[in-house]
């Protein structure tokens, strides 16, 4: 926020005579800053540091699956308006990234905010795309290190707040440690045995390694490519041999496949879990939003451990 101090100098020599020290204050505040974003977990993340000084919006709402996401003409309209443009890069966004690379190298301020997490923290998967896994949300300190990415990139856009950003930059790496500390203690109630997890597709990688988990996802890191019958045959085998207690479908994936595997299996769907989308804002579970980065993980984490158990 600028302020301007208007005193006229005749008001000044009045109050001079009267012993009172008198200042008209009148604050401007400028517009907020247009930003755009592409997932719920990066928007909230540059709304939660921007504060007042932003206007976020994002591109991939409730249900929206990134890998297969195609820009409309609205979002082509969002992004030429927009001041700044955070995605998360990773080619989670598919042939997006390129569209977001080019915008850059034009003079366009676009940032990828995972863009300096160090190589070796990423999972690398063997398989066919060659890239890492950009799943890097489930686990919560990870996160957290873009946190640094996105306050400099608004120090940049609105200098006048850089003190601002910077402080609530801290504030919410803070949150997220409390936040990484209470997935630890709520997984700790499920024994170490018991801690396998199987899904529609492979994003809970990370969380599976900051956590403790056996991850087994039916399709791969991306849902771009369907899954077989002899993929789906193995994971019927995998489920019954290991005796695992139930199998979770995702909100941005079709829920038949794994319904059918459940079926076959013999085994419950635990329930539904937030991967690549976050949920609808407002929608209120056990004190929480959906709608948040920290709801999301929250409902995941509660509904895994309480069904495994």
């Amino acid at each position: 926020m600028n302020r301007i101090n208007i005193v006229s100098s005749g008001f000044r020599r009045m109050c001079t005579l009267l012993g009172v020290s008198m200042v008209l204050t009148f604050s401007l505040h400028a517009a907020p800053v247009r930003v755009v974003t592409t997932t719920g977990m990066v928007g909230d993340m540059v709304s939660r540091i921007g504060g007042d000084q932003v206007l976020v919006d994002y591109l991939m709402g409730p249900g929206v699956d990134p890998h297969l996401y195609k820009a409309t003409a609205s979002d082509v309209r969002k992004l030429q308006r927009a001041q700044v443009i955070f995605y998360n890069g990773l080619f989670l966004e598919g042939k997006m990234q390129e569209i977001f690379e080019r915008m850059a190298r034009g003079g366009r301020s676009v940032v990828a905010i995972t863009h300096r997490i160090d190589h070796d923290r990423l999972i690398h998967p063997h398989d066919s795309t060659g890239h890492p896994d950009p799943h890097i949300w489930f686990d919560t300190a990870l996160w957290a290190e873009c946190i640094a990415e996105v306050v400099e990139a608004l120090q940049v856009v609105v200098p006048a707040a850089a003190d601002q950003f910077a402080a609530q930059g801290q504030v919410v790496r803070e949150e997220m440690q409390g936040l990484h500390e209470w997935v630890q203690r709520k997984v700790a109630e499920l024994p170490a045995a018991k801690r396998i997890l199987v899904t529609s597709h492979d994003a809970y990688g990370y969380f599976g390694r900051a956590y403790g988990f056996q991850v087994v996802g039916l399709q791969g890191i991306s849902t771009v490519s369907e899954a077989a019958l002899a993929d789906m045959a193995r994971l019927v085998d995998f489920i019954e041999e290991r005796d695992i207690q139930a199998i979770f479908v995702e909100t941005s994936v079709p829920h038949a496949t794994i319904e059918r595997i459940a079926t076959d299996a013999d085994v419950a769907v635990g329930g539904e879990l937030f991967s690549d989308a976050m949920g609808t804002p407002g929608q209120i579970e056990h004190g929480y939003d959906l709608g948040t980065y920290g709801g999301m993980v929250r409902h995941n984490v509660t509904t895994i451990v309480d069904a495994l158990k």
